[in-house]
């Protein structure tokens, strides 16, 4: 891998470090300030819309300056959050600097850093070693993003130190962005006049995309842990644990499915871990007992991220290099929209209905995706 591949490889893993204690601690922090299940929902609702437009948007100047000066302007709104979140414990202050932070308030992400980022990784990568080296991009994410979780119950009573460590974060992924090396961009004229063949097959992967995230938005990992807590009590340094192992857990999956691609194929190593994750994830809301909600949890992380690789590597060989940044783009931004809906939806569900409906919505949305994807793009030839 490149240099460039290395570098980012340091962002990724200082930014998911934040990102895993800040995923625990945000729905906590305004808990204790006041807000219900459904301004939660809510908050976690505009984190993610700030998000996509985020998305939407950075492709143009990505492509015209360059991912470099794009990304560095990108962590520098990360600054500015983590500025606000220590000046202020207003808690719709909070929001905001979460929305102007891009705060991902899942395991994972979908917003403009991985839009950009996979399209680096992608291009500094020969194409057989691709979907490992995307594996271990994301392991790189989920293992940052563990140490972050377990260090969430040894904050103390204050919040501050955790904010600091974000402030730092957002200073080292502007200075890994800065080392890249320049690229030129496309003229305006270049990158209308360049045809585009795999138009139709991105809009249909960016639909079923949505889906998956729409569902995945009902049990994004501030709403299971704010249930979790809910439910059963379970406290910051409980909870720091339990996510802990699972994103230890996401990063083996990640592991298998770099080992299982090259001989199941990418289609069937994505779907078909994917599917018996979502029965898990089901199985959470029937448990009884926070030990048992907790293995089920676990048991789901093992398999739930092995489709992430497999994807990501699917649709930048399934489109011309041309096209990948538009492709990122327009399926990173479906994902992040049509997640953006679930939270406010979930709070709402979670005050009227049930805390348990959520895990049913995402988990039979879910399945509902599976099937389809396989529909659509069991027979397709990746370049």
């Amino acid at each position: 891998m490149s240099r460039d591949g290395r570098l980012v490889f340091v962002a990724k893993a200082t930014r998911t470090f934040c990102y895993g204690f800040l995923g625990i601690l945000f729905p906590v922090y305004l808990a204790e300030r006041g807000l219900d299940a459904r301004q939660i929902g809510v908050a976690v609702t505009l984190t993610l819309l700030a998000s996509a437009a985020m998305t939407f948007a950075i492709r143009r100047p990505a492509e015209r300056y360059g991912a470099r000066a794009a990304l560095v302007a990108q962590a520098g709104l990360i600054v500015v959050s983590a500025l606000v979140f220590l000046a202020t414990e207003q808690p719709w202050l909070i929001v905001a600097a979460a929305m102007v932070g891009n705060l991902a308030v899942g395991t994972g992400e979908t917003g403009p850093f991985l839009t950009l980022e996979q399209v680096a990784v992608t291009r500094a990568t020969p194409r057989e070693r691709l979907t490992t080296t995307l594996s271990f991009y994301n392991l790189a994410g989920y293992a940052a993003s563990a140490l972050g979780a377990g260090a969430v119950g040894y904050a103390g009573p204050s919040p501050r130190l955790l904010f600091s460590v974000f402030l730092l974060g957002g200073l080292v992924q502007m200075g890994a962005y800065a080392l890249m090396r320049p690229d030129p961009g496309r003229s305006v004229v270049a990158r209308h006049a360049t045809p585009m063949p795999s138009r139709r097959l991105i809009h249909r992967l960016a639909a079923l995309f949505a889906l998956d995230s729409l569902a995945g938005g009902f049990v994004l990992q501030s709403l299971i842990a704010y249930w979790l807590y809910t439910r059963f009590g379970m406290g910051l340094a409980a909870l720091g644990w339990t996510f802990f192992g699972a994103q230890v857990l996401s990063g083996l999956s990640l592991l298998l499915a770099a080992r299982l691609a090259p001989r199941l194929g990418l289609v069937n190593t994505m779907v078909f871990s994917h599917l018996v994750s979502n029965v898990l994830l089901i199985g959470v809301a029937l448990a009884p007992s926070a030990a048992l909600a907790v293995t089920l949890l676990l048991a789901r992380h093992l398999l739930s991220q092995m489709d992430v690789p497999t994807r990501q590597s699917f649709l930048m060989l399934a489109v011309e290099d041309h096209e990948r940044e538009r492709a990122a783009s327009l399926t990173n931004t479906s994902r992040t929209l049509a997640q953006s809906v679930s939270p406010a939806l979930t709070g709402w569900v979670m005050a009227s209905v049930s805390l348990t409906a959520p895990f049913f919505l995402g988990g039979g949305l879910k399945i509902a995706y599976d099937l389809m994807l396989y529909a659509t793009i069991r027979r397709l030839e990746t370049r």
